[in-house]
């Protein structure tokens, strides 16, 4: 293109090297993309948070960035996680906002080996909040709790003025005790990890979009939320050789992925036609223009698993409720250190990188 007013636009566009520019990620401001569990939320975290809270006692844990921090103490390790449920809408095919933020809480602890103990309840209300609606999440809770076989023994309540918080706000935390001779975290993922997720992935994320935008898919789609304790328990308990695990909540499979491959620096290389996904959550996703692998999960695993122990891994999680449809869907390589690869169905490869941000906000 040619412009008499400006040479610099004599230049012919070259647009075999053209590429779309990420989106300017330094806004003074909070967007919602730093809540979503993809790169925002990872730089808020990395360049805000842990430099803020560097040099406080036992800081060095926080550099872990995991589930839970496990902190050994005397007579032997206890864990520590926390995490707040803003998810909208507060009720969905198959839970709501309590079970939520028990189940999730609880499978922090268990994917870092820890056997779950206790919970605290903080719960910041609006105004105007029916208490009605606040008794079905508190009954939902309590129900969640002792199905998951831990106990809610403290917590706090604030209330704000409505038009303020969106009906109620959720943060549970959680301790419990880690065994001793227990070792999960990227520091053990190797070359040769199989890499087994345990079972159909994307429910929860379709199940809260289905209700926010009123869409019907045929079939009801439901929350896999649940508690992973006893699953966990039963797969570190049967001698298979667990490297490590994750519940792929925020960001789904992919981010989970690509956290541990970063972590690690090891690769990740995963087979699209092995990846369980149910046919009304991929109908779903096609007609959302979703991408399975990122939809959040809130009662799913990913467990690195030695491959000599694969079959012994298999075998126990489909023996359990929450693990029946355990699959292989990938191996941890040697190659493209730090990145996930995924084999398509067509015979190619493709990238599946960290997300900005979360496609469905607030699924959680």
């Amino acid at each position: 293109m040619n412009n008499p007013s400006d040479p610099s636009l004599d230049t012919p566009l070259d647009l075999e090297n053209w590429s779309c520019p990420m989106p300017l990620r330094d806004q003074p401001n909070i967007v919602m993309g730093h809540g979503g569990g993809g790169r925002l939320s990872s730089e808020l975290v990395e360049h805000l948070f842990v430099p803020a809270f560097t040099g406080t006692a036992l800081s060095g844990v926080l550099q872990q960035l995991g589930d839970a921090a496990v902190l050994e103490v005397p007579g032997g390790r206890i864990a520590l996680s926390t995490d707040s449920y803003v998810v909208r809408p507060r009720f969905f095919p198959g839970g709501n906002l309590g079970d939520l933020a028990v189940n999730g809480t609880v499978n922090d602890l268990a994917v870092a080996g820890a056997r779950p103990l206790a919970l605290t309840c903080g719960v910041i209300l609006e105004e105007g909040l029916p208490l009605d609606e606040l008794g079905r999440i508190a009954t939902t809770m309590g129900d969640a709790a002792r199905a998951a076989g831990v106990s809610i023994v403290t917590g706090d309540t604030k209330v704000v003025d409505g038009g303020h918080g969106d009906g109620i706000y959720i943060n549970t935390a959680g301790v419990g005790v880690v065994p001793a001779g227990r070792d999960l975290g990227p520091h053990r993922v190797s070359t040769g990890d199989a890499i087994i997720v345990s079972g159909p992935i994307g429910m929860h994320g379709i199940a809260v979009m289905s209700v926010r935008e009123g869409l019907e898919f045929g079939s009801e789609i439901v929350t896999d939320s649940a508690p992973l304790n006893g699953l966990v328990e039963s797969l570190l308990e049967s001698g298979a050789d667990v490297h490590m695990m994750r519940d792929p909540t925020r960001g789904g499979v992919a981010a989970s992925l690509n956290e541990i491959a970063n972590s690690s620096g090891l690769g990740m290389q995963i087979v699209e036609r092995d990846i369980p996904v149910p046919d009304d959550v991929r109908a779903a996703c096609g007609f959302l223009g979703l991408d399975p692998l990122y939809v959040a999960n809130e009662g799913k695993l990913v467990a690195f698993v030695a491959a000599g122990d694969v079959d012994l891994a298999l075998e126990t999680m489909r023996s359990h409720e929450h693990g029946s449809g355990a699959t292989v869907i990938g191996t941890v390589v040697s190659d493209h250190p730090g990145m996930v690869v995924a084999k398509t169905g067509i015979g190619g490869t493709r990238v599946v990188d960290l997300p900005l941000s979360e496609q469905l906000p607030r699924i959680c």
